[in-house]
């Protein structure tokens, strides 16, 4: 099979799905369905950190699966951690942030620290001691990452940090950062950030107010405060200057867990919506017999399956390293943020007046699909990278 991707043939093989990718899928489901979903709307209702899908996720190694093994984790590859979030993310979304943003948060050190920085923060997150966030964004510098304005100075050994950082998830919870912070101001755009591993506990260091949001509710996000924060030197994640490549690096990779997210967000809504148009009747018949519901259906489980089609062959394309993965993870996010809005306000659609309330949870499901759309870029933003990978 091949893709085109601008003047270049790229052969690809598909992805496979092994016994052990299923058996993986069984085994979260039965514990979202037992351990999370009884809380999703209770923590979505008082926007409370889903402190029992934290536990379940960490008792069971679904809570930070991609952790290599020779760093204490289970060592699951890029489709199986895209599984374990979309099963997640089929009953919680806010809960299926918690192992996707391990990885977001964590995949820099894995990509780019030398191994001691690897052996210090990896194994703490691989035995479920900690959560690990991610922080890139600013007030002025959201899709246009080189205008950050967070410094890093010198200063013997340690290094200073000032600044602020936007719209962190599970900030106030996790007690690893990985965080961007400019490093030559003169320096050319682009070159001249590096990347950190800041603690919680590091003084100068701290949080603005729970940022109120239209969804995923149970996950804190929050802004990070430096204030001329000291680390020590060793502290950095690959080389100076090096931040903003390994930042664009990684959101290759985690693109395509959010992908899975929002294919499991739009999954949970077609069950829900499958569920009640089988039971609910109207003119003497059940509304799941009416060809108008029937066609509405197929096409939410087709642009589905599609959707679950492209996050699998790019995690596929992460899992290798391969080039044109920054097309696949940028189209995979894209596509299935997009299916996940739309299967969510059909679910909500075709349960009428109790769609839009609380006793059913396609409301909550259709608010949290629409972050999809927005974060790890936007999708405005990812066509633009798809555009550029066409055009090179």
């Amino acid at each position: 099979m091949t893709a085109r991707t601008g003047s270049a043939n790229t052969d690809f093989q598909a992805y496979r799905l092994l016994e052990d990718h299923e058996a993986i899928r069984e085994a979260v489901r039965e514990v979202a369905e037992a351990k999370i979903a009884p809380f999703a709307a209770e923590v979505d209702e008082q926007a409370r950190y889903p402190q029992e899908a934290h536990d379940a996720l960490v008792e069971t190694d679904f809570f930070a699966p991609h952790v290599p093994e020779e760093y204490g984790g289970v060592g699951a590859d890029a489709l199986a951690t895209c599984i374990v979030i979309e099963e997640v993310a089929r009953v919680c979304a806010s809960s299926s942030l918690i192992p996707a943003v391990n990885k977001l948060g964590s995949l820099p050190l894995i990509l780019a620290a030398n191994e001691d920085v690897k052996q210090r923060y990896l194994r703490p997150l691989a035995e479920g001691r900690t959560t690990f966030s991610y922080g890139l964004s600013e007030r002025e510098a959201g899709s246009d990452t080189a205008s950050m304005r967070c410094r890093a100075v010198a200063d013997g050994d340690d290094w200073v940090i000032s600044g602020q950082k936007s719209w962190i998830t599970n900030a106030g919870v996790s007690d690893y950062y990985t965080v961007l912070a400019v490093t030559d101001p003169d320096g050319p755009r682009g070159r001249n950030v590096t990347a950190f591993v800041v603690e919680k506990s590091d003084e100068g260091f701290g949080f603005g107010e729970k940022e109120r949001k239209l969804g995923i509710k149970g996950s804190p996000t929050r802004e990070l405060h430096f204030d001329t924060c000291r680390i020590p030197g060793d502290r950095i994640v690959g080389e100076v200057g090096e931040g903003l490549k390994i930042a664009l690096r990684t959101l290759d990779h985690t693109r395509v867990t959010i992908g899975a997210q929002a294919v499991g967000i739009a999954q949970g809504a077609l069950d829900q919506a499958v569920a009640y148009v089988k039971e609910r009747k109207q003119f003497g018949s059940r509304i799941a017999d009416f060809q108008g519901i029937q066609f509405m259906l197929a096409d939410m489980a087709m642009e589905l399956e599609a959707a679950r089609q492209m996050v699998y062959v790019a995690a596929a394309k992460s899992e290798r390293n391969e080039a044109d993965l920054p097309f696949f993870g940028a189209a995979a996010k894209c596509y299935a943020s997009d299916v996940a809005m739309k299967v969510t306000t059909d679910a909500v659609q075709l349960l009428g007046g109790a769609g839009y309330t609380q006793d059913f949870p396609l409301e909550r499901m259709m608010r949290d699909a629409k972050i999809t759309q927005i974060y790890e870029g936007t999708n405005q933003v990812q066509r633009i990278v798809m555009a550029r990978q066409l055009l090179k």
